[in-house]
Parts: structure tokens; C-alpha cells; sequence
């Protein structure tokens, strides 16, 4: 299952650990939606993403689209609230954005969603976290990626300009206020020549 990944040339270390969330840049979206972004906040990312690969339970899916069922373009792994995640670094990152939005969130981070995709072919469509609570209260969720960039899009739901961030090797995102009801995210398709890439997601219980 194992991906040919490039590594990052700012991250040659196999220490697997944290770095401050003090860096983290707040970007108001409008309309109570904003995202939070931290570049490299995991160190040791490359190494993680090998550890992933090989520990993490990874299924296929199929979902129905339309009037046929599809392969989704991607492998999932789901950890629940009491489930042992598949690296203690990913406990400590938990708990350190428990920490840190305490205040703002009200409410602890509780599930891992985990995303494997394998190349430019997989992808994630135009979507908001709108299942459970998210699509009638403000909530977070928080993203770590690793392995190679790949661009999260984002964009208004009732139309507007759509903005990109790559974000691999350790990258943290938060979208937070109203932006799961108020703005879809996406993870392209491109034709590029690019890496295999995982995201982390955690979210709070009830939010998916």
C-alpha cells in the first residue's frame, strides 16, 4: 500500500513531536467563519506519514452517487472518542487543541477521521461538515496533513471566490465560527505530478 513519497527538505528529522500552537495566524472569512493556519506544526511529519501507511486499518469505500455506486476516491480510517489512536503524537495534538481552544470551542476534541489519498486521483468533493451539529452550530474542526501538499480549497456556499492551501508535512488548519455551514471545503483532483498525502481530523463528538 506503501506510496512513493518526496520528502520535505525542511523537516529531515524522524523526532516525532509538536511545535508551539503561539505561531498560529487567524484569517477572518466573513460571516462568523474564519480558518486558523499553522505551517509545519508537527515535526517529523515524513516519518509519521511512513508510520500511517503502514499501522492505520485503511478501507475502500463505496458510496451511491446518483443512479450508481462509485468507489470513493480516497482510503478512510475512523477512530472513535475511546479508541487508541495510531500514534501517541496524535494524542498529544488532541490535547494540545483541546488546550488551546478551550475557551473559544466550549467543548473538547473527541474523533480522529483519518484520509488517505494515494495520488492526484483521489480527492475530496465540495462539502461542509454539515451531518451532525455542525450544520446548525458554530464548531471546529482541525486538520493536520502529512505527506505530500495538497491543496484544500475553499469557497463560499452561496458563490463567491474560492481560495487554495497546500498543505502537507506537518500543516495545521482550523476552520472554525459559522464556515462549516457558511463555506465549502475541497480537496481537488490535479493532474500534477504529486506525493501521497494523509489528513488528520479531529472534531468534536456529534460534528461530522
Amino acid at each position: 500500500m506503501g506510496m512513493n513519497l518526496q520528502g520535505s527538505l525542511f523537516d529531515q528529522t524522524d523526532d516525532v513531536g509538536l511545535n508551539p500552537l503561539s505561531e498560529l495566524r487567524r484569517t477572518e472569512l466573513g460571516g462568523g467563519a474564519w480558518i486558523d493556519l499553522l505551517p509545519g506544526w508537527l515535526r517529523g511529519a515524513d516519518t509519521l506519514f511512513e508510520r500511517l501507511v503502514s499501522d492505520v486499518p485503511w478501507r475502500a469505500e463505496r458510496r451511491r452517487m446518483y443512479e450508481q455506486v462509485v468507489d470513493v476516491p480516497r482510503l478512510l480510517s475512523y477512530y472513535r472518542a475511546d479508541d487508541e489512536l495510531p500514534h501517541p503524537v496524535l494524542d498529544e495534538a488532541r490535547d494540545a487543541l483541546c488546550a488551546h481552544y478551550a475557551a473559544e470551542l466550549g467543548e473538547p476534541f473527541t474523533t480522529a477521521g483519518l484520509c488517505y489519498y494515494r495520488d492526484g486521483r483521489d480527492s475530496v468533493a465540495w462539502h461542509g461538515d454539515r451531518i451532525g451539529r455542525g450544520a446548525r452550530e458554530d464548531t471546529m474542526v482541525a486538520i493536520v496533513s502529512v505527506g505530500a501538499a495538497r491543496d484544500l480549497a475553499l469557497r463560499p456556499r452561496r458563490g463567491g471566490e474560492s481560495r487554495r492551501y497546500p498543505l502537507g508535512h506537518g500543516d495545521l488548519i482550523v476552520m472554525g465560527g459559522s464556515c462549516q455551514r457558511t463555506w465549502e471545503h475541497a480537496v481537488p483532483k490535479t493532474t500534477r505530478a504529486t506525493g501521497p498525502r494523509i489528513s488528520i481530523q479531529f472534531r468534536p463528538q456529534g460534528v461530522n
